[in-house]
């Protein structure tokens, strides 16, 4: 089932049915020993045997921000199936913000597991039309709950490490996060979270990024020269709106059989850690 949150648009099974959720993995081609998050109504519920041991760390940070764009990586509770994790002793918690997806985990009153509801690897979907768009012969419904307002997906934290790490940056940021708790690692050793892959997030055209706004004018220009089709995305103007309409700007650049995505880059602050990361795995060499 798609399902919306604030971020990005999720397909969501019950992170408890095993079948079910090699389902998820079916569809977006996602290989089974890449960990999903799990998607909780409530902050209250994970202790309801979702983990072994919630640090002090992740209760603050939970505290700070749930609902909304932050997974929790903790260590895994009895609850938690090998086939969510990957096989590690972690797992990623998330409690989601949208009020349509909140109703319907109230309802369901159990976890589900939910990636991105798009092909592993490639754009990841903030509406509805996005996921029919990637996956709609291989789901059975999707809740249509609008654009998605964040647009890019959840900040991971590791919790289960000292300093905290941010495995992937979000809509609450390194700042936000440091603030709170003093000092923050960035990530280090293998992947363990989602959206750790060099490459991720990709469309089928280029994606070229600068971080001046006359080197990019100036490349524009050049192709446009050379014959080729060119998108231009100005992501440093507004970082907020740049990451709502991050997503949509890469999937309209594939439509419009666009040879490439020329990017300005938003400054390495606040949500702009977010953006560029998206950004340069976009643009980093396929696999």
């Amino acid at each position: 089932m798609g399902i919306p949150t604030e971020t990005v648009y999720g397909l969501a099974a019950d992170a408890e049915n095993e079948a079910a959720v090699h389902r998820v993995f079916r569809a977006k081609g996602r290989p089974t020993d890449h960990p999903l998050i799990v998607h909780l109504a409530t902050a209250e519920a994970v202790h309801d045997g979702w983990v072994a041991h919630f640090p002090e760390s992740a209760r603050r940070l939970a505290d700070f921000a749930w609902p909304g764009p932050l997974t929790l990586l903790v260590p895994a509770g009895p609850r938690v199936g090998s086939w969510v994790t990957g096989g590690r002793n972690t797992v990623g918690l998330r409690v989601p913000a949208h009020p349509l997806t909140t109703e319907m985990l109230k309802l369901f009153g159990r976890g589900v597991a939910a990636p991105s509801a798009n092909r592993f690897g490639h754009v990841s979907p903030t509406t509805v039309q996005h996921v029919l768009q990637d996956l709609g012969d291989r789901i059975d419904l999707i809740l249509d709950g609008g654009a998605c307002p964040v647009g890019v997906e959840s900040t991971i934290v590791d919790c289960t490490v000292e300093p905290v790490q941010v495995l992937r940056p979000g809509a609450i940021t390194p700042e936000q996060i440091a603030a709170l708790l003093g000092e923050v690692g960035g990530a280090t050793g293998p992947s363990r979270a989602s959206g750790m892959l060099d490459s991720h997030y990709a469309p089928h055209c280029a994606v070229l990024l600068f971080d001046t706004a006359d080197a990019a004018q100036a490349h524009v220009a050049d192709m446009h020269e050379q014959g080729a089709r060119v998108h231009y995305f100005d992501a440093a103007a507004d970082v907020v709106g740049a990451a709502r309409d991050l997503y949509a700007r890469l999937r309209e650049a594939d439509e419009d059989g666009a040879d490439a995505v020329v990017v300005l880059l938003p400054p390495a602050t606040g949500l702009g850690h977010a953006v560029r990361d998206r950004l340069f795995k976009a643009a980093a060499p396929r696999p």
